[in-house]
């Protein structure tokens, strides 16, 4: 009487193991469940030479136990890749306006007839250019590659005031206003990147950094229009 019962308890312990590893498989894919389970820790590792020892409960509970880790690290994975994956479209979204950002003030630097003037625009090339660099770095460090595109809205833009200058001519005045309009759009790229609550660590600090001395840049310009 007592043989039918252990093997009954047998084939319990194996349908329960058996259905909780089908359960984790379903849940994490069978080619990444050794991964994952390796990820749980060296305790576990311990433990599994000593499973044999164990009840029927215990070893359903051990199982329970198992697939809620790794359902917990699965679950993480994909956080973690979608916290990536909008971190670096942030980024490239940012980076579509800093390229404006160096568009534009290059073009202040080909129309501009006061030398000081352009000196100061030279400056803003080259310090927009610095923005550009240090946040393609990010981004390949998040899997990108280099973003060198402007946004539709800059290029139509820029044609615009080409167009407005081949047929007024281009003054010092409205050289001032195109930059000015250029950092407000500027601002707020920055504005969005960092109330988007995607960018962290050293990137955001970044981002905070160059916002404001955009604001800064803002603050200038504003000043010499006040001059004209």
């Amino acid at each position: 009487m007592n043989q039918p019962q252990t093997n009954s308890a047998a084939g319990s312990d194996t349908n329960s193991n058996g259905s909780l590893l089908d359960q984790a498989q379903q849940l994490i894919g069978k080619d990444n469940l050794g991964g994952l389970l390796n990820q749980l820790g060296p305790s576990l590792k311990k433990a599994g030479s000593s499973i044999g020892k164990l009840s029927t409960t215990q070893k359903v509970v051990g199982g329970a136990l198992i697939l809620i880790g790794a359902a917990v690290l699965t679950n993480r994975s994909k956080k973690g890749a979608s916290s990536e994956a909008d971190e670096a479209s942030t980024l490239r979204e940012l980076l579509y306006f800093v390229n404006d950002r160096i568009e534009g003030y290059q073009r202040a630097v080909d129309e501009s007839q006061d030398a000081q003037q352009r000196g100061y625009y030279k400056q803003l090339v080259s310090q927009s250019q610095r923005f550009a660099n240090q946040l393609n770095d990010h981004l390949r460090e998040l899997g990108g590659g280099r973003e060198t595109s402007t946004t539709l809205k800059g290029k139509l833009y820029r044609r615009w005031m080409d167009a407005k200058a081949a047929l007024t001519g281009a003054d010092e005045k409205a050289i001032l206003g195109a930059n000015i309009y250029g950092e407000e759009w500027a601002l707020k790229a920055y504005e969005d990147a960092l109330s988007s609550q995607t960018l962290t660590g050293s990137l955001r600090q970044d981002v905070e950094r160059q916002y404001a001395q955009s604001q800064k840049t803002y603050e200038e310009l504003k000043k010499r229009q006040a001059q004209q």
